[in-house]
């Protein structure tokens, strides 16, 4: 009966933790296209920096979005939209940039992330 109990208390709270992990309704962020392994490898980033940026995040680096009140998302593809597929190629080519993004954010373990949908330079 004690097994029961534990069990059926897991099955309840296991909604909420997957609510939890849901992306939001999209929304529009703006900021500064990263090359995350750059970013955090040395704080690479700025107009000096997205020649550099654009060649990493085409050579398979990474990319986040740096918030002017300094959050960074990492920005993912949005396997379940072939328009967003191409809003995510175009982000790789404002690596270094200014640019708004919209998607859903999600965060899971504790890691922030926009689902990219569109893209466009700021």
């Amino acid at each position: 009966m004690k097994k029961l109990l534990i069990l059926a208390a897991a099955l309840a709270l296991t909604p909420a933790a997957f609510a939890a992990n849901a992306a939001t309704a999209a929304q529009t962020t703006k900021g500064e296209i990263l090359d995350m392994a750059c970013y955090l490898g040395h704080g690479a980033k700025g107009p000096k920096h997205a020649g550099c940026a654009k060649g990493c995040v085409a050579a398979g680096a990474p990319m986040g979005l740096l918030t002017g009140n300094g959050t960074v998302y990492l920005l993912v593809e949005n396997h379940a939209d072939k328009k967003a597929k191409k809003a995510y190629a175009a982000a790789k080519k404002l690596a270094g940039e200014k640019a708004s993004v919209t998607g859903g954010i999600v965060t899971k373990g504790g890691l922030q992330a926009i689902i990219v949908d569109k893209v466009s330079k700021s």
